[in-house]
Parts: C-alpha cells; sequence; structure tokens
C-alpha cells in the first residue's frame, strides 16, 4: 500500500467531531495518548519485521487500530488491521511476516500524515475560516 490518500481522506470527519464532542475537555489529553502509543505502535511494528517476528506485530497493530479508528483516522485503522490480519494469519501457519512488509512501510508515512492532520484540527489556534476570496481546503 502507498500513501496516495488526499489529506482530506485521511480523516472521516464526522467521526472526529464526535470523538472530540465525547471527550470534550479530555480531547487533547486523550490525542497525546494517541501520538505516543501511535510511535511506540508503529516503531514496534517495524522492529518486529526487521526481526521476522509476526508474534511482536499483533499487539501494536491491535492498538493502533484502534485508537486511529477512534479518531475517525479510518485509512490507518484499516492499514493497522491489515498488518495484525496478516501477522496473526503468520503465527497461526508458522511463517515469516514478509508479506506484510509493503503495508508496514507505508505505515509509518500514513500515521504521521494522520497524527499531523489531527494536531492541526484540533490546536485551538489554526484560524479554520477560508480567507476572503479564497476556497475552504
Amino acid at each position: 500500500m502507498t500513501v496516495s490518500l488526499d489529506a482530506r481522506e485521511l480523516i472521516d470527519w464526522n467521526v472526529f467531531m464526535r470523538a472530540r464532542a465525547e471527550l470534550g475537555a479530555g480531547f487533547v489529553r486523550i490525542l497525546g495518548y494517541f501520538r505516543e502509543d501511535g510511535v511506540k505502535s508503529v516503531a514496534a511494528i517495524e522492529a518486529a519485521m526487521r526481526a521476522q517476528n509476526a508474534a511482536g506485530m499483533i499487539i501494536p497493530a491491535h492498538t493502533l487500530k484502534g485508537e486511529a479508528r477512534q479518531f475517525g483516522a479510518e485509512p490507518l485503522g484499516a492499514l493497522a488491521e491489515r498488518i495484525e490480519t496478516i501477522a496473526r494469519d503468520c503465527v497461526e501457519n508458522r511463517d515469516t511476516p514478509d508479506q506484510a512488509l509493503a503495508d508496514i512501510v507505508a505505515l509509518r508515512p500514513l500515521f504521521e500524515a494522520t497524527l499531523s492532520m489531527l494536531e492541526r484540527e484540533s490546536n485551538p489556534l489554526v484560524e479554520r475560516r477560508p480567507a476572503f476570496g479564497r476556497r475552504a481546503n
């Protein structure tokens, strides 16, 4: 998988707004946890791939999948789910996770682009109104 999504396609904004409303004042704190956990999960998945350790991919991919979807980051959640599924199949079949390589290579750039978009939209200092004479992005 290559990261070819338009920035607007990284987030389901309806899910994002619902999470923001439900989490209220804790939203920014929870987003910070997503950043911390996501960085660790991506690094753990990459390290497990280098070690050809499919079992080591399962929990970080599962964690990333759930947390991404909480914020409406469906492409990231889907990619993490694909990695998790491949890893589970590899463990069950006693196989190496080679078929996950392309997805794992795409994971970090997608995570970083998604996180950047989430943080930009969560920053209370960002001006959200389009400038006069310009279309909204």
